[in-house]
């Protein structure tokens, strides 16, 4: 069992043990997980309600080969907490397939055993553009020329 989850809430507890075994086949996980309201946040959505969160899952998972959480620490003051996180995932149209690994951090709240708000920050060009065969290539180019500057 992961360290992070000693000592926390019970929605933080359930948070990371659900995305430690998140996977296409139990998905179904996330509705003990979040609250009929949650609000759910990432650079790419916005989304209100568990329908919208759940869809949206169905959605990204249906279309990766593979996707792991691997949570590194938790701060938590026992109403927010925030997670620092990589994900590993495979996509057949991202990086010819090969583990794609982004970094990322998580605000979340709860209350009692629900999140009840989650907003997801991680960089966007990381994770998909850059794994595009002709625009990753121009970004790279790009942050390579910034990063000499």
């Amino acid at each position: 069992m992961n360290t992070v989850v000693e000592h926390n809430p019970i929605w933080l507890t359930k948070f990371v043990n659900v995305y430690e075994n998140l996977a296409t086949d139990n998905l179904d996980l996330l509705l003990d997980l979040y609250h009929q309201d949650i609000y759910f946040q990432d650079p790419l959505h916005e989304l209100k309600g568990l329908s919208q969160l759940t869809e949206y899952f169905d959605g990204l998972y249906e279309n990766l080969i593979t996707c792991q959480f691997n949570i590194h620490s938790a701060v938590c003051d026992g109403t927010q907490a925030s997670l620092y996180w990589t994900m590993t995932f495979e996509h057949p149209k991202l990086a010819k397939g090969v583990p794609v690994e982004v970094d990322g951090n998580s605000l979340i709240k709860g209350n009692a055993d629900k999140v009840t708000y989650h907003r997801d920050y991680y960089d966007v060009g990381a994770m998909l553009y850059e794994q595009l065969p002709l625009l990753g290539r121009v970004i790279r180019h790009i942050k390579t020329r910034a990063a000499q500057s």
